[in-house]
């Protein structure tokens, strides 16, 4: 669903795991500062209404999105963390550059989660402009922070599902 016909902050909470003791690495892009801050606060608030507590939540900041892999990679090599959200916005512009960078940062936190058999959720905002950003950082189409988090939690439940039959 195209999310100007969605609220990023409207899901489903049915059975979500216990988090109280798991941790979450939230890695924040500085790029875009404005916008980054709102998905910042947006899955941190998200992360303690639903559980995890402040302790178990810790941030990195990196300069841009196109560093939110190595930092995820970073922060997911951890064994104390258990599920890292990358947080981002990379707005059009004039050039192609946000194509390069959109397409290696999704590429980059697919292989970091692959890698390491973590949830790295992409919380990264690809808008045309400013105001869409905006809109989607606690504006009038909710916070992809918000959705970002929750991912992440449903992600640490199916996991947990997974690795129980195995077991």
């Amino acid at each position: 669903m195209a999310t100007e016909l969605k609220n990023l902050s409207v899901f489903s909470t049915e059975n979500l795991p216990d988090i109280s003791k798991r941790r979450f690495a939230l890695v924040v892009a500085e790029w875009n500062a404005e916008v980054t801050e709102a998905l910042f606060e947006g899955a941190y608030q998200t992360l303690l209404q639903y559980g995890a507590t402040a302790d178990n939540i810790v941030r990195g900041n990196v300069p841009g999105s196109f560093e939110l892999s190595l930092g995820a990679q970073w922060f997911a090599q951890r064994n104390d963390i258990d599920a890292v959200i990358a947080l981002g916005c990379v707005i059009q512009g004039e050039t192609k550059h946000n194509d390069y960078i959109n397409h290696a940062v999704a590429q980059g936190l697919t292989h970091v989660g692959v890698q390491t058999g973590k949830p790295v959720i992409f919380g990264v905002l690809t808008p045309n402009t400013q105001q869409q950003a905006l809109d989607r950082a606690g504006g009038v189409h909710g916070n992809k922070g918000d959705e970002a988090a929750m991912t992440a939690i449903k992600m640490l439940g199916l996991q947990q599902q997974v690795y129980s039959f195995h077991n």
